[in-house]
């Protein structure tokens, strides 16, 4: 008889499965970097230190400084093993910080990883086997986790009960408010004015077609059919068919029909409706209150997602706008304080001053003052000379420049010329062919004309002849689209020219005056975006990207803008910087080649 005795232990089995798999590798950890955003105002890198250490161990978290010395709202963590990443994005994702500065208000932490991170995670869990540890550090981070946050949210209600934070403050941003035109300055008022007219106005377009949307639909939900199917189009009903509650009116007609409006009755009423012996359908119809009442919240969701990408267009040029108007005031009045601080100086040093008891040069060795204004005289004479030779070498550059753009443009005019001549366009003499309207007039009248006169005046009938037949030429089809097509080759041209190496990009010179700010927002800003995008996927806010495009207004080397995104894209920085200051280059060369770039990208 076969044994029931006990079987083998755990351990064996583990031994045994191990000898058949011995291929089997248990993954080893790795550093996993996520991406930390919608952190709240006010929030310092050392409670978020804290708060990402609680989850696990962490080499480093970089986060982006701003021209005003202020962190970014967003930042990257870097986690020893995939361990604590997980546990971060599980128990750091969607909690809500409390703001600690004026004008600020709560944000839910976003944490996550990018594509390629994410795939590497998903494999490692679906390979690790969980254990009662794993569950332990688990409890154990919730734990620490949650003490951290009820900590800074006690230190947020007792700043906000103190005074220290006025939390009323953010009722409506300041940069949402109607801009006026004595606030704003003078270079930029023209265009800030007309970007908010261009966006209202297409504010105001798109809430029209939503509402044209709204009303079209209303119809098809309104007349919707109720029920179950009573028989499949295009296949014919049968006669004496019991399943027809309209008997021979046919489906979509009726009292209850397509083209006619919906009757309502009550459940409660005992009365027969023609379609009252069907079965009851698994999803009850809905009433007029709740469809009206899921258009409005479908509006109120759509007129906050309008608000929040108002918002995050132009809180950050509103904010760089006016951090620059504060700056221009601090340095004014800064300036007014230095000077009445050597006002305030020098009267107290008069008022005390003593010719004999003096210890000025000019008083105690008359010779030697004499021989150091002598010499600042002379340094100074000699950099006004540098400067003068300097202001000529730059005026006789745009000279030769002009004058080579000039003849440039002579070139093509004469080519032009010579073109149409060939073409019967011009006469010898340079004058455009006129073309005569009473020609037949002309040559009856020259027909009628008396003998005589035509013996007198033959030459010049002869040469009215061979004008007209000069004029009788038919005109060739010219090709206008020609310039544009030379125009489009000396770009080709430009670009092949535009140079790849980093060392050489970066020290050609660039033509800032004609990188304007329009042109950065609206051609470079696309660039700068899809760059991102291919580095670091999609990002939740365009910090980022407007500290590049205010590097390149500021009209900042490519040095500095790598060093800048260093603690951001590491070693794809450099990359990320070339391929942007390629295109930049391509711009300054065609405007100096005096041609329009368009669309036309360098890549």
């Amino acid at each position: 008889m076969p044994s029931y005795g006990q079987g083998p232990s755990i351990s064996a089995l583990a031994a045994q499965q191990q000898m058949q798999h011995p291929s089997f590798v248990p993954p080893q950890p790795k550093a996993v970097t996520l991406f930390v955003g919608s952190i709240s105002g006010g929030i310092t890198d050392a409670f978020l230190n804290e708060l990402l250490t609680a989850c696990g161990p962490i080499n480093s978290f970089k986060r982006l400084i701003t021209p005003a010395n202020k962190p970014q709202g967003f930042g990257f963590a870097e986690f020893q093993d995939p361990d604590g990443a997980l546990r971060a994005m599980a128990l750091l994702n969607g909690v809500e910080l409390p703001a600690l500065e004026d004008g600020c208000v709560n944000k839910k932490l976003l944490v996550k990883a990018d594509e390629r991170t994410k795939v590497f995670l998903d494999a490692y869990q679906a390979q690790k086997m969980r254990t009662d540890a794993d569950d332990e550090q688990t409890r154990q981070a919730k734990a620490r986790v949650d003490a951290l946050l009820s900590d800074i949210n006690k230190k947020s209600q007792e700043a906000a009960s103190n005074g220290l934070i006025d939390r009323e403050k953010y009722v409506v941003p300041p940069h949402l408010h109607d801009l006026q035109e004595a606030d704003l300055p003078e270079t930029q008022r023209g265009l800030v004015m007309t970007e908010i007219a261009q966006f209202r106005e297409r504010a105001a377009k798109r809430e029209r077609e939503k509402m044209r949307d709204v009303r079209e639909a209303m119809p098809n939900v309104l007349a919707a059919p109720s029920g179950p199917k009573v028989r499949e189009w295009g296949k014919p009903q049968l006669p004496g068919q019991p399943d027809s509650p309209q008997g021979g009116k046919g489906f979509g007609k009726g009292a209850q029909g397509y083209s006619k409006p919906v009757g309502f009755v009550r459940a409660e009423d005992g009365s027969r409706t023609p379609g009252s012996d069907r079965q009851p359908s698994s999803r009850p119809a809905k009433t007029d209150e709740e469809l009206e009442a899921e258009r409005k919240e479908a509006r109120r969701r759509d007129e906050e997602n309008s608000y929040k990408d108002r918002e995050r267009r132009y809180e950050p040029r509103e904010r760089a706008r006016i951090q620059a108007l504060e700056r221009a005031i601090t340095r004014e009045r800064a300036m007014k304080e230095a000077e009445e601080r050597d006002r305030v100086e020098m009267r107290a040093r008069l008022d005390v001053w003593d010719d004999d008891e003096s210890d000025e040069l000019f008083y105690t060795d008359r010779p030697r003052w004499r021989t150091l204004r002598a010499r600042r005289l002379a340094a100074e004479q000699a950099a006004d000379e540098e400067s003068r030779l300097y202001e000529e070498r730059e005026a006789e550059n745009l000279r030769r420049e002009s004058e080579a753009f000039l003849a440039r443009q002579m070139d093509e005019m004469q080519a032009l010329q010579e073109e149409q001549r060939k073409a019967g366009m011009l006469l010898d003499d340079g004058a455009p062919v006129k073309l005569g309207v009473s020609l037949a007039a002309a040559a009856k009248k020259t027909e009628t004309a008396p003998k005589e006169k035509a013996t007198v005046f033959g030459q010049e009938e002869e040469e009215e002849e061979e004008a007209i037949k000069k004029r009788k030429v038919p005109l060739p089809k010219l090709d206008l689209a020609e310039s544009g097509e030379k125009a489009k080759e000396r770009l080709e041209k430009i670009r092949g020219e535009v140079p790849r190496d980093k060392e050489t990009l970066f020290k050609s010179k660039v033509r800032w005056d004609g990188l304007t700010d329009n042109m950065i927002d609206r051609k470079l800003e696309p660039l700068v975006k899809r760059q991102m995008t291919k580095y670091l996927g999609e990002l939740e806010d365009d910090d980022l990207i407007m500290f590049v495009l205010e590097h390149l207004k500021d009209h900042k080397g490519p040095q500095k803008l790598v060093e800048g995104l260093e603690p951001v894209l590491e070693e794809e920085a450099t990359e990320f910087v070339i391929s942007i200051w390629r295109q930049i280059i391509f711009e300054s060369m065609a405007y100096g080649e005096g041609l329009h770039t368009e669309k036309m990208m360098v890549d």
